[in-house]
């Protein structure tokens, strides 16, 4: 019997386990970085020892210091989770090595699984189909480029040793090729320590399904149906339900035999996933296995009432499977959408920051996995997922009802997050109908990553974002014993503005940036009778008209399985009363109206004259997106560059990121050196554009 665990990977997965640890009564042990010292799963565990410094190198990838501590603190089994050392064959080793139980299948098996050339060798020959391409040892460019023309483009470059969407570039012509090949090398000998390749023939369009499987040391295969993961950016999974919209029984049944076929061809043992494409015509193709719990499995647990996490560990006890597979019927219906700190209306680069407010709905159906509660740090050194949003309703139909709700329902602020993206793709006809393959990002693009909404709704967003400003101003600036807000706060917060309120209406001036819009707002303010604020906002030359009331939070609002919030209040636009939620910190917004979350920008105009759009977004695009290390510099200092190449690429939360030349124009001066660690803003090259040199 397993007793004590130590668990190798942090943050959500992290909980999870302890979540089920605590349940059978086994002790956990959670293994910390520097940079997670305060984390929740830090203070949920029996015992938590620090493994290193933030890099993962020098923390979760330190095996030898996880197998040091596991053996001097007398645990029984490593859990690890997914990520970091999870589909390493070396700790499945050294867990042998050391009387240690390695939660998870053989290290033979996650080697040959791990390896993606191997693994479609023997998919192969144990009868399961596998994609067209090349898989040989020989790692020479021209043998890579001549297997990618044999196939003909576009092809993907994969990594051997890859997961989590690194080491894969789409290639679409063999001019192409040289340069996506040094760049996918790169990032999967970052990520993996390991740059071989393999190219695979690029399907269009496909279903992205996966089958979870569980096998115990009695040789017993079980699959648990399948999950739909085909929602992915960057060619990492975001959204995923349960049962597939595209599999009618008898392709269900096809693709699940496959899926016990494959992990009988390596005689698996534990959970494991076996993931498939599935062309338009029906045909579907193994794509890989991963030898771990999965992020999604969730609406697995949701559907069939089982609990994975437990479920391994009883087959890593030895325990035979207890379950048959004629009696496993899935029941109703699992979304989860993966919430990350990003901001995908910049090609979904990671963000970082401290989450001030993080809160989600409660009650039947509902369930968030989170990694962080409110006040937590997201850093640079990790993933960006924040939380699992999963929900379960009879049917289809119910759980987007509840997802929607859900999205709603939530409260994330101080750092930018794909919660507008995530409402985006629950809306659109496509996923509501269940028509829609991994291209669905790609094609959809601005319409999801944009907050575009009808006429009269940007009225209503742009009197919410003044009223929000105006009570700013007249909370810091107003006394509640000079008749200000109950809730004010006393001080000139405002600066020389308080004096205004002496002689109303107030006047301030606003620049906000949403929906790729800039827009001027001018706001005029007067304090109402009710304790709130009458507001004119012009814009465009036309004047709006709201009164905004903030709500007051009772003592004692007792229990309610909707979050409550820091900021909150009711916008009357006469012909209709308009609740809001709201936060602030700098030129940062976030704002929920009629249920949508909203991110934008606020400015005062009068401390950012001099500034032109054009000449400040081409600033912006020169400095670091995120907190960083320089991998490779793509232009000396005196180069002539044209509009988009690339100047240097970043490497940041484990993935590349190109910085691009916003005009034509000369190199003037490169500020960081390759290896160099940047932050956030910080200036990286400076360019002079083409024909505007010195004396012109």
């Amino acid at each position: 019997m397993i007793e004590s665990i130590l668990i190798a990977n942090r943050g959500e997965i992290a909980r999870r386990i302890i979540r089920t640890c605590r349940e059978m009564g086994i002790r956990t042990l959670a293994v910390y970085s520097d940079a997670d010292r305060e984390q929740p799963f830090v203070q949920e565990a029996d015992l938590a020892l620090r493994l290193g410094a933030a890099p993962p190198a020098q923390s979760y990838l330190n095996l030898e210091k996880l197998i040091t501590l596991a053996v001097g603190n007398g645990v029984d089994a490593i859990h690890p989770g997914y990520g970091f050392l999870a589909e390493n064959p070396a700790l499945a080793t050294a867990c042998g090595e050391n009387d240690l139980v390695f939660i998870g299948p053989s290290a033979e098996v996650i080697r040959s699984m791990g390896d993606k050339a191997e693994a479609k060798r023997k998919m192969e020959a144990g009868g399961v189909p596998v994609v067209p391409g090349y898989v040989g040892e020989d790692q020479d460019d021209g043998v890579l480029l001549e297997g990618a023309r044999s196939i003909g483009f576009p092809v993907l470059l994969k990594a051997v040793a890859g997961g989590g969407g690194r080491g894969i570039r789409l290639v679409t012509e063999a001019g192409e090729f040289a340069a996506e090949l040094e760049s996918a090398r790169r990032e999967a000998g970052g990520a993996f320590g390991d740059e071989r390749m393999m190219v695979e023939k690029f399907l269009e369009a496909p279903r992205h399904v996966e089958f979870q499987i569980l096998a115990d040391t009695q040789g017993n295969t079980l699959h648990l149906f399948e999950r739909e993961c085909s929602i992915q950016r960057r060619h990492q999974k975001i959204v995923e339900e349960t049962p597939s919209p595209a599999l009618d029984e008898s392709l269900r049944a096809r693709m699940a035999e496959a899926a016990v076929r494959a992990a009988h061809a390596i005689f698996y043992v534990g959970a494991g996933t076996v993931e498939f494409l599935v062309d338009n015509k029906g045909k579907f193709y193994f794509l890989e296995m991963n030898t771990r719990i999965q992020v999604e499995h969730p609406i697995t647990e949701m559907t069939l009432g089982l609990d994975l996490v437990r479920l391994q560990i009883e087959i890593a006890e030895g325990h035979p499977l207890k379950l048959n597979q004629s009696e496993l019927t899935p029941r109703g219906h699992a979304i989860e959408c993966r919430l990350n700190a990003e901001d995908p209306a910049r090609g979904f680069l990671p963000a970082t920051g401290t989450l001030r407010d993080f809160e989600f709905p409660q009650g039947e159906g509902f369930r968030a996995d989170a990694g962080f509660v409110p006040g937590g740090t997201i850093g640079p050194h990790y993933d960006s997922l924040l939380a699992k949003l999963i929900v379960w309703g009879g049917t289809r139909e119910e759980a987007l009802r509840r997802m929607s709700a859900m999205l709603s329902g939530c409260r994330v602020s101080g750092i930018t997050s794909n919660l507008p993206f995530l409402q985006a793709v629950l809306d659109h006809p496509d996923f509501r109908s269940g028509d829609y393959s991994t291209a669905f990002v790609e094609r959809h693009g601005e319409n999801l990553t944009h907050f575009d909404p009808p006429p009269h709704q940007w009225r209503e967003t742009l009197l919410a974002a003044a009223a929000i400003d105006a009570w700013r101003e007249y909370r810091g600036a107003v006394p509640a014993s000079n008749g200000g807000p109950a809730l004010g706060e006393s001080g000139g917060g405002a600066g020389g503005w308080s004096h205004l309120w002496n002689q109303p209406p107030a006047r301030l001036n606003r620049r906000y940036t949403l929906a790729g819009k800039t827009i001027e707002v001018g706001i005029a303010v007067m304090p109402g009778a009710d304790g709130g604020l009458d507001i004119t906002a012009t814009w465009e030359d036309v004047p709006h008209f709201a009164r905004y009331r903030p709500s007051v939070r009772p003592v004692d609002p007792g229990p309610s399985p909707w979050p409550s919030f820091g900021e909150a209040g009711v916008l009357d636009l006469g012909e209709a009363l308009l609740p809001i939620r709201w936060d602030a910190e700098g030129d940062r917004r976030w704002l929920t109206l009629r249920g949508r979350h909203i991110f934008f920008q606020a400015e005062d105009p009068a401390l950012t004259t001099g500034r032109t759009p054009g000449g400040e977004e081409a600033t912006e695009r020169l400095r670091a997106p995120l907190p960083g290390k320089v991998l490779k510099l793509e232009v000396s200092e005196g180069d002539q560059v044209a509009p988009e190449q690339v100047l240097l690429v970043l490497e940041a939360m484990k993935m590349e990121h190109k910085v691009t030349a916003p005009f034509a124009g000369y190199v003037k001066r490169i500020l960081f050196a390759e290896g160099d660690l940047v932050n956030r803003d910080d200036q990286l090259i400076e360019m002079e554009e083409e024909g505007k040199g010195e004396g012109e």
